[in-house]
């Protein structure tokens, strides 16, 4: 990380990939070339699930290449008198490996559905009956995680070093 006075614990860095609305999957496709694609993701004991497809374009970059590097993006706030945002971020490296055992990918999805359509989750079971058998589960097991931020106190200083209010 090239702007150490900006790095946050790892701590924060979970609890950014753990709140962000949606993150960036990278991976190598198999011709050798990156590739990106937006992802809905939830956190449990330092790995990241998202769902998917059984087939597709993603699909075949993961199973030809398992390293992947996930950007998360927390708050932000543009500043009105300034040419500058606030932000937070995490990046996560790690190998995706794709579940297959049934109460896993179960799991997956419960934490999937409870931190992005919470108010639905009396439906829950019926849409694991319905859609299962054609979901695809991913887990990415977290090897490296760091966090960013660049946060202005009350007072108009830059917070940093990871320094909280």
């Amino acid at each position: 990380m090239r702007r150490k006075d900006r790095e946050m614990p790892e701590t924060f860095a979970w609890e950014v990939a753990g709140k962000c609305e949606w993150a960036t999957l990278g991976m190598i496709d198999p011709s050798g070339e990156p590739y990106a694609i937006p992802i809905s993701i939830a956190c449990e004991n330092q790995h990241i699930y998202f769902h998917s497809a059984q087939e597709g374009f993603k699909i075949e970059c993961l199973q030809n290449h398992a390293q992947v590097c996930v950007s998360c993006v927390g708050d932000t706030y543009r500043l009105k008198d300034a040419f500058t945002t606030e932000f937070e971020s995490a990046v996560l490296r790690g190998t995706a490996v794709e579940i297959t055992e049934e109460q896993e990918k179960i799991h997956a999805l419960r934490l999937l559905c409870q931190r992005h359509t919470p108010t639905n989750m009396d439906d829950f079971d019926q849409a694991i009956s319905r859609s299962l058998s054609r979901t695809a589960i991913w887990r990415i097991d977290v090897v490296e995680i760091t966090g960013k931020r660049k946060k202005y106190d009350a007072i108009g200083k830059e917070m940093k070093f990871g320094r909280m209010e």
